[in-house]
């Protein structure tokens, strides 16, 4: 499979270069190139590419604002966005926009061949940092910006989410992560086959529950496959009985 590519950068020399990497991969072909993101919408929108090498910084609009207008057209299928930027600050934001990767510039032929491969692991234009369910978009990893490192968390190693206050407190099996989130945008980002509110202030990954258990006070928790138990409200009970019954 030839992986068609669009470079979408304001400086020359970069494209130039990203160019000449790629003309030592067999199976890229550089289908056009751009200097500003009005040229960017309208060459993705006629070349259809599998891949667009995007710059966040552009002239007279950013590469967010390119993958907001192409999102935006109905029945447009949208290809594999890699930003190439030398600003570290705008990382998590394109992993919100589910872009496949973030490559910081001067990066090496390493870090580029890397990002090839995944793409075609993935299987080229399908891919990006969601999964699709009956035309909805979910996440299937979380990027977040912790202790002066960017975070890449697979979304299935999460066990279960708590709420404190203005943040979310995302468990795995290693440790715990604090976002400034809301629950509710958080269960929004999530495919509900696997997770599931069972509280206002709790979500839990399905794939991770051993039990659902009434306690002697009456009360209803969730008991995951390593011991932890997360409270279930009333509330939300009906919906995992519907869940099991189904």
């Amino acid at each position: 499979m030839t992986i068609q590519v669009v470079l979408a950068d304001d400086e020359i020399l970069a494209r130039q270069r990203l160019r000449l990497l790629l003309r030592e991969q067999a199976d890229c072909e550089v289908v056009g190139e751009c200097a500003t993101a009005a040229e960017t919408i309208e060459l993705v929108r006629t070349a259809h590419p599998d891949l667009v090498f995007l710059d966040v910084r552009m002239p007279d609009m950013d590469g967010f604002d390119v993958v907001d207008a192409l999102s935006a057209e109905k029945g447009f299928t949208m290809p594999c966005i890699v930003f190439t930027t030398a600003y570290d600050q705008y990382a998590v934001r394109a992993f919100e926009v589910h872009a496949v990767d973030y490559l910081l510039k001067p990066f090496a032929p390493e870090r580029l061949w890397r990002t090839l491969q995944r793409i075609r692991e993935r299987g080229g234009a399908e891919t990006g940092e969601a999964e699709e369910r009956g035309g909805i978009r979910y996440a299937s990893r979380i990027v977040f910006k912790s202790k002066g490192r960017i975070v890449f968390l697979p979304v299935p190693e999460i066990r279960w989410i708590g709420a404190e206050e203005n943040y979310v407190r995302i468990s795995t099996a290693d440790e715990t992560h604090l976002l400034r989130e809301t629950m509710a945008h958080l269960e929004k980002r999530l495919d509900p086959h696997f997770f599931l509110r069972v509280h206002r202030s709790s979500i839990v990954n399905l794939q991770h529950v051993k039990e659902v258990r009434m306690e002697s006070d009456g009360d209803t928790a969730v008991i995951l496959l390593n011991g932890e138990k997360v409270p279930m409200s009333r509330s939300y009970r009906a919906r995992m009985q519907r869940l099991l019954h189904s």
